[in-house]
């Protein structure tokens, strides 16, 4: 009996080989048609009924089956053939090892048939992008023989868990810092909300340049703005100029700038737009494979511009979807891109209208989507009043944080320089009347970006 038959027989018969196994085995696998019938049936009847069919049983979901005489023939011969052959066992943990093999086998060469229908142009749905993804995906077949964390056992491991050193992706705040407890981790979806012309885009544009500058990979994705736009908010922080002076440079000052830029960081940045309402993640791990592809280009951190523009690669807006499912179901997706590709994303979402007036904005002010606040493991409120425009701050409150206490720094101000669409922190006495917790954070002293801090300020009207 080949291999092909052997796994069928022991799915069919073998219970513990079956619960191990089932769950990595695919229909195309199997090349014979009545192979792949009877592999459904049995994996419908276990799904169903938590239980292995009988070889009766079999053969009247094969009655009830609209199949030809043929396949019905062969499927009652190849069933005939593993119940004659009950009594012959083989060694359980020698099938596993060769099931494992035969699913990488197979998984590898579908694989690389269907690069070979993409590179054919027989594939609408997926683009020459695609395939390092799929050919990665196959090869990354393996059973998972872990079945759980066991409270005693694990104990060592777990306690080296908690003791181990998080990789981060720090800020050029030390307020941002402190409530994220070191900066934005890993396989996080991490939202800002504000009303329109607040500075959601300028605090992306800011973290996105200041990530770049500390040698991170960035890529930022705007479904609102055309890349040229985004690339002039990241030239006006990172060159120290005003954008509106981006216009009167030469080409030598402008190349100079650059240079000097470059000279200071490994990391590169990648900005790419889409329509509004179009880019869902399906478009996004496209990119990232062509960006992997052509550019031998990962990101540690994604940007996207923003939340409520992008779309839903699951469910299409109608009248039978609201705002509210639509909107989550972006941010789930959003959030499990992160996972799978192991990195931070950042990004933004709208205030209510009343929200956008406010001086003091919750998660009730998240506009269209409350499911968002539910789903992110960080979100941040921006709030201006004349007070903090005067004094050019912005005042950050935090609504979510999976990172640390919330309670603690729950509010500060920022300074905000729009014309280079920069943020930077202030002396400790702009946050007199603000900070409710928490010991004092240090200044961030940096004259070459121009910061500066404004003193003998008070807020004393805002709820803690």
């Amino acid at each position: 009996m080949d291999l092909n038959k052997l796994i069928l027989k022991n799915l069919h018969y073998n219970e513990e080989f079956s619960r191990k196994v089932l769950p990595f085995i695919q229909e195309d696998y199997f090349g014979e048609r009545s192979e792949k019938l009877i592999f459904n049936e049995i994996k419908s009847f276990i799904t169903e009924y938590s239980n292995l069919p009988t070889y009766e049983a079999l053969i009247i979901q094969l009655d009830e089956k609209n199949i030809s005489a043929d396949e019905y023939r062969e499927s009652l011969s190849l069933l005939g053939e593993f119940h004659e052959a009950l009594s012959e066992t083989v060694e359980l943990d020698w099938l596993v090892d060769k099931t494992e093999a035969f699913c990488q086998e197979k998984a590898i060469y579908n694989a690389v048939v269907e690069s070979i229908s993409i590179l054919d142009n027989k594939h609408p749905d997926l683009s020459k992008g695609s395939i390092p993804k799929l050919l990665s995906d196959a090869l990354a077949i393996s059973f998972d023989s872990s079945i759980g964390h066991e409270y005693f056992d694990d104990s060592e491991s777990r306690y080296e868990y908690y003791h181990r050193k998080e990789e981060k992706i720090p800020f050029n705040s030390e307020w941002l810092n402190k409530i994220t407890n070191g900066g934005l981790s890993k396989k996080t979806l991490n939202v800002i909300l504000a009303g329109p012309h607040t500075g959601k885009s300028l605090a992306m544009c800011d973290w996105a340049a200041n990530f770049q500058l500390s040698g991170k990979n960035v890529l930022y994705v705007t479904c609102e703005m055309a890349e040229e736009e985004i690339a002039k908010r990241i030239d006006a922080n990172l060159l120290n100029v005003y954008m509106d002076d981006l216009t009167n440079m030469t080409k030598e000052q402008y190349d100079k700038k650059i240079k000097y830029v470059k000279s200071k960081t490994v990391g590169k940045m990648y900005i790419k737009e889409y329509p509004t309402s179009v880019a869902t993640v399906n478009h996004f791990r496209t990119l990232l494979n062509e960006l992997k592809l052509k550019k031998n280009f990962s990101p540690d951190v994604i940007f996207v511009d923003y939340l409520n523009i992008a779309s839903s690669s699951r469910m299409k807006m109608s009248g039978s979807v609201n705002s509210y499912t639509y909107v989550q179901a972006i941010a789930q997706e959003l959030r499990g891109l992160a996972q799978e590709y192991n990195i931070p994303i950042v990004t933004a979402t709208q205030t209510t209208r009343g929200g956008s007036t406010s001086s003091d904005i919750d998660m009730t002010d998240i506009s269209e989507s409350f499911g968002v606040a539910g789903i992110a493991d960080f979100m941040i409120g921006l709030i201006v009043s004349d007070e903090l425009k005067e004094l050019n701050q912005i005042m950050i409150k935090q609504l979510k944080n999976r990172y640390r206490d919330m309670n603690l720094n729950k509010r500060f101000v920022l300074g905000i320089d729009r014309p280079k669409m920069r943020l930077y922190d202030v002396e400790d006495s702009a946050q007199d009347g603000l900070v409710n917790t928490g010991n004092p954070i240090p200044t961030y002293d940096d004259a070459s970006y121009g910061k500066k801090f404004i003193d003998k300020k008070k807020f004393e009207g805002f709820k803690v």
